[in-house]
């Protein structure tokens, strides 16, 4: 995982949310707050989230982006796997508690890189030497 967030530029949070008490929104702040990464919120219900536009799907980012982190369920997952892997995304990071085996093994033969079950901010927090955020 270190090599993946050392790697990328842009993350893209589908399924983000408005809602200050929503995960999503919290692990977005976060990336916005490290300035490590272009941060793109992807939710067609929403026109601004953390005071940056929201996109209605990954097709409309202005960028290609390197992550796509995913706060779907998991049924729901399989839907973004392919939009990432029709966009040119090279990984789909699945957050914690989101393990969907067979769209996982889609992204993989696409050629993506798949993390499932991992919470991106706990991890990036790992890789730079900082808490993660209470919530």
């Amino acid at each position: 995982m270190t090599r993946i967030l050392q790697g990328a530029t842009s993350i893209a949070i589908v399924g983000a949310s408005p809602r200050p008490d929503r995960p999503s929104h919290g692990v977005g702040d976060y990336l916005q707050r490290t300035g490590a990464y272009r941060v793109y919120f992807v939710n067609p219900r929403a026109e601004i989230i953390l005071g940056e536009k929201a996109y209605p799907d990954l097709a409309s980012l202005p960028e290609v982006p390197d992550i796509v982190d995913v706060f779907r369920r998991a049924e729901n997952v399989q839907p973004v796997v392919e939009e990432a892997t029709a966009v040119g995304a090279t990984t789909v990071w699945m957050q914690l508690g989101i393990r969907n085996q067979a769209a996982a093994g889609v992204a993989e033969a696409a050629g993506l890189t798949v993390v499932m079950d991992r919470c991106i901010e706990i991890e990036h927090a790992r890789l730079v030497g900082a808490a993660p955020a209470a919530r």
